[in-house]
């Protein structure tokens, strides 16, 4: 296995931050990828850029993110790629895949 595979693995259902060609950055779940760089990331939310002016005033501030969920980030409109380092998101992921009470079914109750 190449590198690169070795270090996607470990990126697995880890918090990515990608940052896109319009400035926009998402925060969420890595799930997968495909050989056109598409990405999957699980409980994205969306980050708006900041507007500053030539004279480097912020004209327009950084809103709350939006909750996207479950999106396909096209390869071609990625600028960066990070593993991001917000261990409360993380935790907070966690919960929400853990069982709420003894009663929840598996998969392997389903098959």
């Amino acid at each position: 296995m190449s590198s690169g595979a070795v270090k996607l693995r470990s990126w697995l259902n880890q918090l990515l931050r990608i940052t896109m060609t319009d400035g926009r950055v998402l925060i969420g779940m890595f799930f997968c990828t495909d050989r056109d760089a598409n990405i999957i990331l699980g409980a994205c939310s969306e980050y708006l850029p900041e507007e500053v002016d030539a004279e480097g005033v912020v004209m327009k501030e950084v809103e709350e993110p939006r909750i996207l969920g479950l999106v396909m980030v096209p390869g071609k409109h990625i600028v960066n790629i990070s593993v991001d380092q917000n261990e409360e998101a993380s935790k907070n992921w966690n919960s929400m895949n853990q069982p709420l009470n003894s009663d929840a079914i598996t998969q392997d109750d389903i098959m």
